[in-house]
């Protein structure tokens, strides 16, 4: 039952970053706004995560683990609360980095909370299961999140959070163990603001870049702050005497292989979570909730996968398990560059399933032999390095991916329009009288679908490679069971 109530708020804290998406032409419609103000809906919640999730560990610390994962709950029910009473879309952004202070601390303190009362024997499968939140919210994400806004209410995304959320902390309340504070030091105060610059100004630019232009000052100039503000942060970490997150952890290659291979997966995982439903809804024609149900059979097999996943890392460790679901998401992803405008949705689904298959099978074994290499006392430290990860190789990942889709589609456009001979001629669109120019337009736009769709396989056939890559690291992590726990490690387990 811990476990259960683990994942419970680690699935509805992972389920507002894609389920708000699906929503957005929805509130933009409502308040009146145009696209670049709606899109802060969404950006000022991964901006906040990026900010908040460095202090998790110390705060974990500090409070104690039981009592910050139940005020995260409270709080993030309360912030999910408010953004659903939201009048106006700058009160609803406020609330929404309300929300975002809570969801970004809960994951870290959840991984902290497992580690301390789960058996160092059984965590794999306890990791297993915690992955349903990390990957299969994601998934099933623009599912509900389509059927609630083409068919109830936009606003019931962030309410349906709040009934999960008081059943949470009630039961949180019952079932977790008394896990004390302990000695935390001083708030390492120069050092969370120079990971929170890096970390806001990155994030804000690989998300503001396409429309801000990626040549422009502003891009430029955030960018040159995160890398300044990042070197100031690795001096600061590296001479006081309580840093907030111990770079030292750096010295166990098993965690720094980790992290290299959780960059992988979650540029695999978020790359086409982004591209396909674009390409369902704009270029197919399908509304919110079908393409959320195209979606539904990679979520369902990432939430059969991650158990087993678990299991097979307890019984012979995390190397096959990760370097058979790697080659599998690599082959998966490489065999998406057949879509065209007329595949069967069917086809993209069975497609998207395959690569889960792998992406389940390769994600936990991968994050659990990381965090299992470090000592019990920096697992907090570890985990708010795998959710910065996570957010910012994803992040990035899309980013870049999306600027060389932006320029292959516009020089395939030009190619293509430039092969057309002069007075070729036009569909006939419409009754006899149409005008001519909408037969232009309806040539322009098959254009640009089919420029698109030239320019998305180029994408997958990148994801592949780099997913490939990530084979030859898997190679490198930790082959049969985990070693015996250290004599007095598992007090913390028995209390569970």
């Amino acid at each position: 039952m811990p476990l259960v109530v683990l994942i419970v708020g680690m699935f509805m804290s992972v389920l507002d970053t894609t389920i708000v998406n699906v929503a957005l032409p929805t509130i933009q419609f409502e308040f009146g706004v145009g696209l670049e103000k709606v899109q802060w809906v969404a950006t000022a919640y991964t901006l906040t995560l990026g900010v908040v999730t460095p202090a998790s560990s110390w705060l974990s610390d500090k409070v104690g683990a039981r009592r910050l994962y139940i005020l995260c709950l409270v709080g993030f029910a309360a912030g999910s609360a408010l953004c659903g009473f939201a009048g106006s879309l700058e009160i609803l952004v406020a609330f929404r980095i309300l929300q975002a202070i809570a969801g970004g601390i809960l994951p870290v303190v959840t991984i902290s909370i497992l580690y301390m009362i789960v058996p160092r024997e059984k965590i794999g499968m306890a990791m297993g299961m915690y992955g349903l939140g990390v990957v299969f919210a994601p998934g099933v994400g623009p599912t509900l999140g389509g059927y609630l806004v083409e068919y109830v209410d936009w606003r019931l995304i962030f309410y349906v959070n709040v009934p999960v959320g008081i059943i949470g902390v009630f039961a949180a309340i019952a079932t977790l163990p008394h896990l004390p504070g302990r000695e935390a030091g001083p708030f390492d105060v120069f050092g969370f603001l120079t990971i929170g610059t890096s970390l806001f100004t990155m994030l804000l630019a690989v998300t503001e870049g396409p429309d801000w232009g990626w040549d422009s000052y502003t891009i430029r100039l955030l960018f040159i702050i995160s890398v300044i503000s990042l070197a100031l942060f690795i001096v600061v970490e590296l001479e006081v005497d309580h840093p907030l997150l111990d770079l030292r952890i750096f010295r166990y290659w098993a965690f720094t292989n980790s992290l290299l291979l959780m960059a992988v997966l979650s540029i695999g995982l978020f790359t086409v979570l982004f591209y396909i439903p674009q390409l369902l809804q704009e270029h197919q024609g399908l509304g919110a909730f079908e393409s959320g149900l195209v979606l539904l059979p990679e979520a369902i097999a990432l939430a059969i996968m991650m158990p087993i996943a678990g299991r097979l890392y307890d019984r012979i460790g995390p190397r096959w398990p990760a370097v058979i679901g790697l080659s599998i998401l690599a082959y998966g992803t490489y065999l998406l560059d057949q879509i065209t405008l007329d595949t069967p949705r069917e086809t993209i689904m069975w497609l998207l399933a395959l690569r889960s298959v792998g992406l389940g099978l390769a994600m936990m074994p991968v994050m659990t032999g990381g965090t299992s290499a470090v000592p019990p006392d920096k697992v907090g430290a570890a985990s708010a390095f795998n959710n910065v990860v996570q957010r910012t190789a994803g992040a990035i990942g899309v980013a870049g991916l999306t600027a060389l889709l932006t320029s292959t589609q516009a020089q395939t456009v030009a190619d293509r329009s430039g092969l057309m001979p002069v007075g070729t001629p036009l569909p006939q669109v419409g009754p006899p009288g149409t005008p001519a120019l909408a037969a232009e337009f309806a040539t322009y736009q098959q254009v640009q679908s089919q420029s698109f769709v030239s320019a998305l396989d180029e994408q997958f056939i990148i994801v592949a490679m780099i997913t490939a890559a990530g084979v030859a690291l898997a190679f490198m992590l930790r082959s049969g069971r985990a070693p015996a726990a250290p004599p007095g490690e598992g007090a913390a387990s028995a209390l569970a």
